[in-house]
C-alpha cells in the first residue's frame, strides 16, 4: 500500500462501499480534541466508572483470538472456566466458555455494544489503520460531536465500539444536557495522524478501558429509573428510544435503547451474550447509598469481597466494586 491512505481506501479496506452506508451504520449503533494524556482518560477518573465486561461464548478460543488480535488486548487467565482479557494489567473482559448455549436473539434485551475507550486520538488512528491492512470488517464510523467512533462485532455478534473522546472542555452543555450527534468521521483527517503505510498497533495502549457500556432495553423509564435512582447515575441525553447516563459530568457511561427490543423481558441465562459487567465506585459512601436505594427497592443483592451485585429490570447482572 502507497503512502496514500484516503477515505475510499479505507472504506474498501473495512468492506464498506461507501461512507453514507458507514454513517448509516454508524447511526444504527449509536444515535445521540484530542486527549494528550496516555493513562486512563476521564471516563476512567469519574466517581462511578465501567469496570469490565464478561461475556457468555459458544467458542471462546475464537472471540478470544478476536479481542486480543484485533482490539490488542493481552491474554491475562485462561482457565477452563474463563478467559480474561486486559490493557495495562487492567481486566476488562472475561469470557465464559458456553458451549451448548443459543445464540442471544437481537431482540433480547443485553448487550448492544462494548466500548473501548483510547487514550488519544493517534492511537484511534494507529488501531483504524491496523485493522483497515487485516481487512477486518466494520460496520460503522460516526463523530458524535464529544468522540470519534468506529463499530465493529466480535465472531459472535456482540456488538463492539473503538473511540476517542474529544477533550472535555469542548464538550458542548446546555442544561445539563451534553450535545452528541452522529455525523459523518473525518477518516483521512484521524488516519493523517499515524503511518498508513504500516501497522504499528502491537497491542491495547496501556491506558485503554472501557468508557462505556450501551444495553438493548425493554423500556427506557425502567432502564433510567435503575440506572439512575438506584445505582446513581444521572442522566446526560434522552433521544428517540435512547437515553444516556454517566457519572461525574462524562457523556455517558451507560446507553440504553429500544431501537430492536421494545418490550423485551427478562434475558435467557441459557443464551450467549452479557453475563455481568461492573462499576467501580470511589468511595465507601457511594457504595453504601446504592446498597441502601437497592434495599429498599426490594432488589436482590450478593455480597462480594469488595462490594456487591445485583441485576437490571432484565436480568443483566451488575457488580458494584470498591476501588
Amino acid at each position: 500500500m502507497t503512502a496514500e491512505f484516503t477515505r475510499r481506501a479505507l472504506l474498501e479496506i473495512a468492506g464498506a462501499s461507501s461512507m453514507t452506508l458507514a454513517a448509516i451504520a454508524a447511526a444504527r449503533a449509536e444515535s445521540g480534541g484530542e486527549s494528550t494524556v496516555a493513562g486512563p482518560t476521564f471516563a476512567s477518573r469519574t466517581p462511578i466508572r465501567i469496570g469490565m465486561v464478561t461475556l457468555r461464548v459458544i467458542d471462546p478460543d475464537k472471540v478470544a483470538a478476536f479481542y486480543r488480535d484485533v482490539i490488542g488486548l493481552s491474554v491475562m487467565q485462561r482457565t477452563t472456566m474463563s478467559v480474561r482479557l486486559g490493557a495495562g494489567g487492567v481486566p476488562l473482559v472475561e469470557l465464559e466458555p458456553r458451549p451448548d448455549a443459543s445464540r442471544e436473539s437481537p431482540r433480547a434485551a443485553g448487550l448492544f455494544h462494548t466500548a473501548f475507550l483510547m487514550p488519544t486520538r493517534k492511537d484511534l488512528a494507529r488501531w483504524l489503520v491496523h485493522v483497515a491492512r487485516n481487512r477486518t470488517p466494520l460496520t460503522g464510523f460516526a463523530d458524535h460531536n464529544v468522540s470519534e467512533a468506529v463499530y465493529l462485532d466480535d465472531p459472535e455478534g456482540n456488538g463492539v465500539e473503538v473511540y476517542a473522546d474529544r477533550a472535555p472542555e469542548l464538550w458542548q452543555w446546555r442544561d445539563g444536557v451534553v450535545r452528541m450527534g452522529t455525523e459523518q468521521l473525518d477518516v483521512d483527517d484521524l488516519v493523517a495522524l499515524t503511518d498508513t503505510r504500516t501497522s504499528n498497533y502491537a497491542g491495547a495502549p496501556e491506558g485503554l478501558r472501557i468508557g462505556h457500556v450501551h444495553l438493548k432495553v425493554g423500556d427506557i423509564g425502567e432502564a433510567a429509573s435503575f440506572y439512575t435512582g438506584l445505582i446513581g447515575l444521572q442522566p446526560t441525553r434522552t433521544i428517540d428510544r435512547a437515553a444516556f447516563l454517566s457519572s461525574g459530568r462524562y457523556h455517558h457511561h451507560i446507553g440504553a435503547n429500544t431501537w430492536r427490543s421494545a418490550g423485551a423481558g427478562r434475558r435467557d441465562d441459557g443464551t450467549t451474550g452479557l453475563s455481568w459487567f461492573s462499576f467501580e465506585v470511589e468511595s465507601e459512601e457511594l457504595l453504601a447509598g446504592q446498597d441502601t436505594r437497592l434495599r429498599q427497592a426490594g432488589a436482590t443483592l450478593t455480597p462480594l469481597a469488595n462490594g456487591l451485585e445485583t441485576a437490571d429490570p432484565w436480568g443483566t447482572r451488575v457488580k458494584l466494586i470498591r476501588v
